[in-house]
């Protein structure tokens, strides 16, 4: 990585790192706030899905935004947004309000990956490295977010807990201003060259990107996006009613396990994310992108059977969970970035999170819904489900590719 990649990727993993340790730090209040509001899991997806559904809602006006001005300045708001979320989730009355304070920290949040990641697909050299260290970044946030929650939790009420949160948001980005971006954000220059701003230009490009194989990528997104929302919004509770990983008294504290594990589980997810950039730089990226939602299937299929079995299987299980739900992210960026032209990447990253965080937010719903009408096993049988269709539609983009291929078409002459 040159000296004009490092200030780009720098700026983009501080943000990241902190997008990811607000969004995984929520599913540890959840268990604070299904107490503190005497909601059900039911509402309480409700409640947190409407926080993470802004996410993708706001993903699209990102990506024109970071597509006509440039990224640096939307990542910043987003940061700021965030913790201005946070302040206002720990004054929050009930759960109305907490939906409201949920919603303004989703929509700060959404403006992120389209931004950070269309600078990073436009302005570094090596892609998969900057991708692979882009999204370890963000598993570090994924740790110490949920971990640092756990921690104060121990200690202090749940909303000093949350206003804590705000500290992060300012401190990021400070850091984040003072990196010398210098020429390599410029790679964005041009301003208005993707004719985005202009509602003929949003639709002309919008037309013209679901014409393409960014189509078939924009459904197995959004079938990830409802694994991943499914999966971890609810996980630290499941993980708390495995009879190995009740809750202890140490010290006259009540100390959690199975938060542990849940941190231990996206610990893991450092190594995917890294492990997931890298392979897009040595193999193609359809074979990566069907290995991971395979290892997706194997792991909702084995979490039931590994819980009774005992901690060793459980802990075995959340490692393989933590990898293959974050190797999937840096497979799926990259290749958005191989079949959608340069001057459309923000808005292509865009509709990619719509899918991911918009309508992937239905997870948390989803899976409320299965643990309060039904049980575990039957959201984990869901989840196997949505994850094998999400790797048949992969297995149709690559024999799709391979058919043009043979055919002498390019993938960018007929995909992007």
């Amino acid at each position: 990585m040159n000296s004009d990649d490092r200030p780009v990727v720098g700026f983009t993993m501080i943000a990241h790192a902190l997008f990811h340790a607000y969004e995984l730090s929520i599913p540890i209040f959840v268990v604070v706030w299904l107490e503190a509001f005497s909601v059900t899991s039911a509402i309480l997806g409700i409640v947190v899905g409407v926080g993470y559904a802004a996410i993708g809602l706001g993903a699209v006006p990102s990506g024109i935004l970071s597509d006509e001005y440039g990224s640096d300045r939307v990542v910043l708001v987003a940061l700021l947004g965030m913790g201005v979320g946070f302040g206002l989730m720990s004054v929050s009355p009930n759960v109305v309000v907490l939906a409201l304070a949920l919603g303004v920290w989703g929509t700060a949040a959404s403006l992120y990956h389209p931004a950070g990641l269309s600078l990073l697909s436009r302005g570094v050299d090596q892609r998969g490295t900057a991708f692979a260290y882009h999204g370890a970044a963000g598993n570090v946030g994924t740790v110490l977010g949920p971990l640092l929650a756990s921690v104060l939790l121990i200690f202090l009420p749940w909303r000093v807990a949350a206003a804590i949160f705000v500290v992060p948001a300012l401190a990021g980005a400070a850091a984040a201003v003072r990196l010398p971006l210098g020429d390599a954000a410029e790679v964005e220059d041009d301003p208005g060259a993707a004719g985005n701003t202009s509602l003929s230009g949003f639709w002309t490009n919008t037309r013209a990107l679901f014409a393409s194989g960014f189509l078939v990528i924009f459904g197995a997104v959004l079938l990830y996006g409802l694994y991943y929302r499914g999966i971890l919004t609810f996980l630290p509770k499941i993980l708390s009613g495995v009879p190995v990983l009740e809750p202890i008294t140490v010290f006259d504290r009540t100390v959690s396990p199975s938060q542990y594990v849940y941190a231990g589980l996206l610990t893991v997810g450092v190594g995917g994310q890294y492990v997931g950039g890298r392979l897009t730089d040595l193999v193609e990226t359809e074979y990566a992108l069907i290995g991971a939602f395979a290892l997706l299937v194997v792991g909702a299929l084995a979490f039931v059977p590994a819980a009774a079995a005992g901690v060793v299987p459980l802990l075995a299980v959340c490692v393989l969970l933590g990898f293959a739900i974050y190797v999937t992210a840096p497979v799926y960026q990259a290749i958005i970035a191989e079949y959608v032209s340069d001057d459309s990447h923000g808005l292509s990253y865009g509709y990619n999170y719509l899918g991911m965080f918009g309508v992937g937010a239905l997870g948390a719903p989803i899976a409320g819904a299965a643990l309060s009408y039904a049980n575990t096993t039957v959201l984990f049988l869901v989840l196997a489900g949505i994850a094998a269709l999400a790797g048949l539609i992969s297995v149709y983009l690559l024999v799709r590719t391979n058919d043009r291929v043979a055919t002498g078409d390019s993938r960018a002459e007929t995909e992007g």
